[in-house]
């Protein structure tokens, strides 16, 4: 028979055999395979003696049972087979050769901290188990007093990893909030990264007080990705807000910014929801701001359960302050209540539905709570029939009874049923994904117009209770005559009663019309509506003849507005072709095309340079669904964590691990446990200590 020759595996297209073996059966020859570098990191070729080196058993020279440093791997092997290299890389001399490799540069780094960077930490299995159990625990609110009893559980139900090593000494449940810290800074690190990477960038603020009046801001941020063009929404922590007017809260922000490397130039947009952040804004807190950052302008949307008024106006309308408190007692009285009327059982679903804890340090706005008014209102007959019933064991019903019946009181829950569905579906609006802000400005100026009118025509609730009322003529005076309400006599109904309510009913709805034009200052909503009209396929004209001069003044405002990071005469120059170029893109949305504008890789990127600056200061607008839930989660944790600890030590590093932790099998645990064993190294704690 012929002789053959085989090969063990094909060698790359173009390249000569490197090198065969010295076998003396030369049938069957063997070449070294360029592929295998990718598959083992540490194999190296000498292609002048055409032999196989290890490089991590080279560098150390581990010796071996018999005494010897060497094996193949350190003078060279020409044993070109796969299955040789899997024999070395599970080897024990290889194994070991590696771990004295990680301790030397470990060692030369506390030397030369610059090659900190270099080392890769050793994962300890072990460990990982225990910081994925800390992780998780954040991640579903689990009180870190359950952390010992869960490692208990897991080495019962045979976890391998924490029964078969140890741990170190600083793997313990009571280092759980060190570890947090440590996860907490990976999710940071990420947040440099994107903001860094990040044309602008957009903050949203949330202040919040806790029971010893302590108050705070909730920090989060939206950035976009010029590598794809999509955005993303991150917290990046609760920070103590200091006591004092405007510039504490504006010196707050410019030191988070400063925290996280966010450039001045890069703050576009600031959002901040409470109404007494609003109030602050126009104290002063925003020009303190814009003073720093010169592109920045303010939007403050409405979200659930916050106040349509500050704390100011509520003071200035005597009557408003007054009304939450008696809705309140009544809120609390009621749900001592064992009874189980129809009435109680619609107020108890309203605090479930609308996850209103009243044991909470933090006030309940009653007045812009719609299903808590509606549920007042359509049970106000049992109510008083219940507390009438109570009048004469408890003081305070009695009271409450006395309140309910009161003209003023049945008339203002009207108003309130007129004006909170207005606000209610506006601040739906802000939690759309992909909202039309074609559609805002005509919005609030609708809102505002409507608020206007009903100070002088009366809404369709308050008019409905007017006519509903029954007159009837006073037995004991003659000449008057009562008003009842449901089979309820109506108290205070004398026409210096109703006159003084007209007075209220004006300065009330003029007090929430004027905050809501403080929230949307109109030079916000004419950069929302021009950049709607410029990147809107949606918003252009049907017809290609008719887009000449479309856009012109809308574009201009923005080249105005935005002046320090375009150019003007560029973009007007580009505008015409720009225009035909989005009316053939019809079937695109608003952020479909600004993310092609932003994606740094298309062409439309290279093509509109300025347009593509507009379109990523418009996605940085923080604005859609997936904000509006990471600060509604923000709200709860803070809330909760506050009622089980008492104070906000840590409490920041573990709503960053709820809200923004990506899925356990996705964190870097490894750069966890880097960060974490960082923090015990002598080195730092003796730092610590001075």
């Amino acid at each position: 028979m012929a002789a053959f020759t085989c090969r063990s595996t094909m060698v790359p297209p173009g390249k000569k055999p490197a090198g065969e073996t010295s076998n003396s059966n030369k049938k069957c020859k063997r070449y070294f395979n360029e592929h295998w570098k990718e598959e083992f990191t540490w194999l190296e070729f000498d292609y002048e003696r055409k032999l196989m080196f290890c490089i991590e058993c080279r560098q150390a020279l581990v010796k071996n049972k018999h005494g010897k440093a060497e094996n193949a791997f350190t003078v060279g092997t020409d044993n070109f087979q796969r299955h040789a290299l899997l024999r070395h890389v599970t080897s024990g001399a290889h194994r070991q050769a590696l771990a004295v490799n990680r301790e030397q540069l470990a060692f030369e780094s506390r030397l030369h901290p610059e090659l900190r960077s270099v080392l890769k930490v050793e994962v300890n299995p072990a460990k990982v188990a225990v910081l994925t159990t800390v992780y998780w625990m954040a991640k579903e609110d689990v009180p870190g007093e359950k952390c010992s009893s869960l490692l208990d559980l897991q080495k019962f139900n045979l976890c391998q990893a924490l029964l078969a090593s140890e741990h170190s000494e600083f793997y313990h449940p009571g280092s759980a909030r060190e570890m947090q810290a440590a996860i907490a800074k990976v999710l940071h690190n990420e947040d440099r990264h994107r903001i860094k990477a990040s044309p602008f960038v957009g903050l949203v603020v949330d202040e919040t007080v806790d029971v010893l009046q302590q108050r705070s801001l909730a920090v989060f941020t939206t950035t976009v990705s010029p590598c794809s063009g999509q955005t993303s929404a991150t917290f990046l922590g609760s920070f103590e807000l200091p006591s004092g007017g405007a510039s504490t809260v504006a010196g707050k922000v410019a030191e988070v910014m400063r925290s996280f490397g966010i450039p001045s130039m890069k703050l576009t947009w600031l959002r901040a929801d409470s109404a007494s952040l609003v109030a602050e804004r126009l104290s002063g807190a925003g020009a303190a701001l814009t003073s720093l950052c010169p592109l920045l302008m303010e939007m403050h949307c409405l979200s659930h359960g916050s106040s349509l008024l500050p704390a100011d106006s509520i003071g200035s309308i005597e009557y408003l302050q007054k009304y939450e408190t008696t809705v309140d007692a009544v809120y609390r009285l009621c749900s001592s209540f064992r009874g189980e009327s129809s009435g109680l059982q619609e107020l108890r679903r309203v605090l479930e539905l609308c996850e209103i804890d009243l044991g909470s340090p933090r006030a309940i706005h009653w007045t812009s709570i719609f299903p808590a008014v509606e549920a007042i209102d359509s049970s106000w007959p049992t109510l008083v029939l219940l507390l009438e019933s109570e009048a004469e064991r408890s003081p305070v019903a009695h009271g409450l009874c006395e309140e309910l019946k009161k003209f003023q009181f049945v008339a203002f829950t009207k108003i309130l049923l007129d004006v909170l569905p207005i606000f209610q579906k506006l601040g739906r609006f802000f939690q759309i994904e992909d909202f039309d802000l074609s559609i805002l400005k005509p919005i609030v100026s609708a809102t505002a117009t409507t608020l206007q009118a009903q100070k002088s025509t009366s809404g369709q609730n308050l008019q409905e209770f007017l006519n509903e009322m029954n007159e009837h003529p006073r037995d004991d005076r003659e000449g008057e005559s009562r008003l009842c309400y449901k089979g309820v006599e109506l108290a205070n109904c004398s026409k210096v009663h109703l006159k003084h309510f007209e007075r209220l009913k004006e300065s009330y709805l003029e007090s929430v019309r004027g905050n809501l034009l403080d929230r949307f200052p109109s030079s916000v909503l004419e950069a929302i509506s021009s950049f709607s009209a410029i990147f809107n396929p949606k918003c252009y004209p049907q017809s290609l003849e008719d887009i000449g001069s479309y856009g012109v003044s809308e574009l201009n405002f923005l080249l105005q507005a935005y002046s320090r990071v375009v150019v003007s005469e560029r973009a007007l120059s580009d505008f015409p072709l720009f225009k035909r170029i989005v009316f053939s893109l019809s079937q695109l949305s608003f952020k479909d095309l600004c993310v092609k504008l932003v994606y740094s890789s298309s062409e439309m990127h290279e093509l509109f340079p300025d347009f593509a600056v507009l379109a990523a200061i418009a996605l940085a607008l923080p604005l859609g669904s997936v904000l509006a839930e990471k600060i509604s989660r923000g709200r709860e944790l803070l809330q909760r964590g506050r009622r089980r600890r008492g104070k906000d030590e840590g409490l920041s590093d573990l709503m960053k691990i709820a809200i923004d932790g990506p899925a356990s099998s996705e964190f870097d645990f490894a750069l966890a446990i880097e960060y974490y064993e960082s923090t015990r190294e002598p080195g730092f704690i003796v730092a610590q200590v001075k």
